[in-house]
Protein backbone atom coordinates (compact mmCIF):
# COMPACT_ATOMS: atom_id res chain seq x y z
CA UNK A 1 0.00 0.00 0.00
CA UNK A 2 2.81 2.60 0.72
CA UNK A 3 4.23 1.63 -2.67
CA UNK A 4 0.98 2.16 -4.00
CA UNK A 5 0.64 5.71 -2.60
CA UNK A 6 3.82 6.70 -3.81
CA UNK A 7 3.27 5.60 -7.03
CA UNK A 8 -0.06 7.57 -7.00
CA UNK A 9 1.92 10.51 -5.75
CA UNK A 10 4.51 10.73 -8.16
CA UNK A 11 2.25 9.89 -11.36
CA UNK A 12 -0.86 11.96 -10.70
CA UNK A 13 -3.53 11.72 -13.10
CA UNK A 14 -2.04 8.23 -14.84
CA UNK A 15 -3.86 5.26 -14.05
CA UNK A 16 -1.41 2.93 -11.75
CA UNK A 17 -1.91 -0.65 -12.85
CA UNK A 18 -1.41 -3.58 -10.08
CA UNK A 19 1.71 -5.18 -12.03
CA UNK A 20 3.32 -1.26 -11.42
CA UNK A 21 2.48 -1.65 -7.42
CA UNK A 22 3.51 -5.26 -7.37
CA UNK A 23 6.65 -4.61 -9.11
CA UNK A 24 7.16 -1.23 -7.00
CA UNK A 25 6.57 -3.66 -3.55
CA UNK A 26 8.81 -6.73 -5.14
CA UNK A 27 6.58 -9.16 -5.04
CA UNK A 28 4.31 -10.89 -8.26
CA UNK A 29 1.04 -9.76 -9.42
CA UNK A 30 -0.28 -12.84 -8.20
CA UNK A 31 1.00 -12.01 -5.20
CA UNK A 32 -1.22 -8.56 -5.29
CA UNK A 33 -4.29 -10.62 -6.06
CA UNK A 34 -4.12 -12.49 -3.66
CA UNK A 35 -4.65 -9.93 -0.88
CA UNK A 36 -6.58 -7.74 -3.38
CA UNK A 37 -9.18 -9.23 -5.61
CA UNK A 38 -9.70 -5.95 -7.56
CA UNK A 39 -7.94 -3.05 -8.14
CA UNK A 40 -10.18 -0.72 -6.62
CA UNK A 41 -9.90 -3.20 -3.26
CA UNK A 42 -6.52 -2.36 -3.34
CA UNK A 43 -6.89 1.57 -3.98
CA UNK A 44 -9.36 1.85 -1.21
CA UNK A 45 -7.15 0.13 0.95
CA UNK A 46 -4.09 2.09 -0.21
CA UNK A 47 -6.17 5.47 0.90
CA UNK A 48 -7.50 3.72 3.99
CA UNK A 49 -3.93 2.81 4.76
CA UNK A 50 -2.86 6.61 4.28
CA UNK A 51 -5.59 7.47 6.67
CA UNK A 52 -3.57 5.26 9.45
CA UNK A 53 -0.33 6.23 8.91
CA UNK A 54 -1.62 9.61 9.51
CA UNK A 55 -3.32 8.69 12.32
CA UNK A 56 -7.00 10.18 10.89
CA UNK A 57 -8.32 9.07 14.33
CA UNK A 58 -5.93 11.03 16.55
CA UNK A 59 -6.34 14.32 14.33
CA UNK A 60 -10.44 14.13 14.60
CA UNK A 61 -10.34 13.11 18.29
CA UNK A 62 -11.30 17.15 19.26
CA UNK A 63 -14.11 16.89 16.69
CA UNK A 64 -15.61 13.77 18.25
CA UNK A 65 -14.65 14.25 21.87
CA UNK A 66 -16.77 18.08 21.26
CA UNK A 67 -19.34 19.12 23.65
CA UNK A 68 -21.25 21.22 21.52
CA UNK A 69 -21.83 21.19 18.08
CA UNK A 70 -20.18 24.79 17.68
CA UNK A 71 -17.54 23.41 19.26
CA UNK A 72 -17.51 20.23 17.23
CA UNK A 73 -17.83 21.95 13.54
CA UNK A 74 -15.19 23.99 14.89
CA UNK A 75 -12.95 21.31 15.60
CA UNK A 76 -13.63 19.28 12.38
CA UNK A 77 -12.80 21.51 10.30
CA UNK A 78 -9.62 22.53 12.19
CA UNK A 79 -9.02 18.62 11.66
CA UNK A 80 -10.00 18.09 8.14
CA UNK A 81 -8.76 21.45 7.03
CA UNK A 82 -4.95 21.04 8.66
CA UNK A 83 -5.54 16.96 6.48
CA UNK A 84 -6.24 17.87 3.39
CA UNK A 85 -2.65 18.81 2.71
CA UNK A 86 -1.01 15.56 4.29
CA UNK A 87 -3.37 13.89 1.92
CA UNK A 88 -3.30 15.96 -1.33
CA UNK A 89 -0.71 14.35 -3.81
CA UNK A 90 -3.18 11.13 -3.05
CA UNK A 91 -6.06 13.09 -3.66
CA UNK A 92 -4.96 14.77 -6.60
CA UNK A 93 -3.87 11.32 -7.88
CA UNK A 94 -7.83 10.33 -7.35
CA UNK A 95 -9.30 13.20 -8.43
CA UNK A 96 -7.43 13.32 -11.71
CA UNK A 97 -8.54 10.04 -12.64
CA UNK A 98 -11.75 9.49 -11.47
CA UNK A 99 -13.75 10.50 -14.65
CA UNK A 100 -11.51 7.65 -16.46
CA UNK A 101 -10.96 5.05 -14.10
CA UNK A 102 -13.80 3.09 -12.17
CA UNK A 103 -11.30 1.95 -9.54
CA UNK A 104 -9.69 5.65 -8.85
CA UNK A 105 -13.15 6.68 -8.49
CA UNK A 106 -14.65 3.88 -5.65
CA UNK A 107 -11.34 4.50 -3.94
CA UNK A 108 -12.01 8.39 -4.08
CA UNK A 109 -15.88 7.72 -2.86
CA UNK A 110 -14.51 5.52 -0.17
CA UNK A 111 -12.81 8.32 1.32
CA UNK A 112 -15.39 10.95 0.55
CA UNK A 113 -18.18 9.15 1.83
CA UNK A 114 -15.89 9.02 4.88
CA UNK A 115 -15.31 12.70 5.49
CA UNK A 116 -19.15 13.67 4.90
CA UNK A 117 -20.19 11.48 7.22
CA UNK A 118 -17.75 13.82 9.77
CA UNK A 119 -19.75 16.70 8.06
CA UNK A 120 -23.33 15.02 9.33
CA UNK A 121 -22.01 14.32 12.31
CA UNK A 122 -20.94 18.01 13.06
CA UNK A 123 -24.37 19.47 11.74
CA UNK A 124 -26.46 16.69 13.99
CA UNK A 125 -24.74 18.06 16.54
CA UNK A 126 -25.60 21.81 15.90
CA UNK A 127 -29.26 20.38 15.67
CA UNK A 128 -29.08 18.33 18.50
CA UNK A 129 -27.92 21.75 20.29
CA UNK A 130 -30.64 23.79 18.37
CA UNK A 131 -28.27 25.49 17.01
CA UNK A 132 -28.47 24.87 13.50
CA UNK A 133 -29.35 27.83 11.14
CA UNK A 134 -33.49 27.81 10.31
CA UNK A 135 -34.40 26.94 6.58
CA UNK A 136 -31.56 24.35 6.93
CA UNK A 137 -33.12 20.88 7.27
CA UNK A 138 -29.93 18.41 7.97
CA UNK A 139 -29.48 16.74 5.12
CA UNK A 140 -28.85 20.20 3.44
CA UNK A 141 -26.33 21.54 5.72
CA UNK A 142 -24.74 18.60 5.45
CA UNK A 143 -24.78 18.72 1.53
CA UNK A 144 -22.88 22.39 2.16
CA UNK A 145 -20.35 21.59 4.83
CA UNK A 146 -19.35 18.68 2.45
CA UNK A 147 -19.39 20.81 -0.86
CA UNK A 148 -17.75 23.74 1.33
CA UNK A 149 -14.81 21.41 3.00
CA UNK A 150 -14.18 19.84 -0.72
CA UNK A 151 -10.00 19.11 -1.73
CA UNK A 152 -11.13 20.90 -4.99
CA UNK A 153 -12.10 24.17 -2.71
CA UNK A 154 -8.60 23.81 -0.77
CA UNK A 155 -7.01 23.22 -4.02
CA UNK A 156 -8.74 26.78 -5.38
CA UNK A 157 -8.05 28.64 -2.74
CA UNK A 158 -4.23 27.61 -1.40
CA UNK A 159 -2.87 25.88 -4.14
CA UNK A 160 -4.42 27.93 -6.84
CA UNK A 161 -5.06 31.61 -4.94
CA UNK A 162 -2.10 31.44 -2.72
CA UNK A 163 -3.74 31.19 0.75
CA UNK A 164 -1.90 30.56 3.65
CA UNK A 165 -3.08 27.22 5.00
CA UNK A 166 -4.44 29.23 8.13
CA UNK A 167 -6.29 31.82 6.21
CA UNK A 168 -8.10 28.48 4.46
CA UNK A 169 -8.76 26.98 7.99
CA UNK A 170 -9.96 30.11 9.71
CA UNK A 171 -12.04 31.11 6.29
CA UNK A 172 -13.85 27.58 6.41
CA UNK A 173 -14.71 28.25 9.90
CA UNK A 174 -16.03 31.60 9.29
CA UNK A 175 -18.35 30.47 6.05
CA UNK A 176 -19.49 27.48 8.14
CA UNK A 177 -20.35 29.24 10.69
CA UNK A 178 -22.05 32.29 9.09
CA UNK A 179 -24.00 29.72 6.62
CA UNK A 180 -25.18 27.24 9.24
CA UNK A 181 -24.94 28.49 12.97
CA UNK A 182 -28.11 30.40 13.89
Amino acid sequence: MAAASRLLEEKPGTAVRMSDIARASGVSRQAVYLHFPTRADLLIATARHLDQVLNVDEQLAASRAATSGGERLDAYIDAWGNYIPQIYGVARAFLAMEATDEAAAAAWKDRMDAMRHGCEAAVRALAEDGDLKPGFDQEKATDLLWTLLSVRTWEHLVQDCGWSQQAYVEAMKYMAETALVA
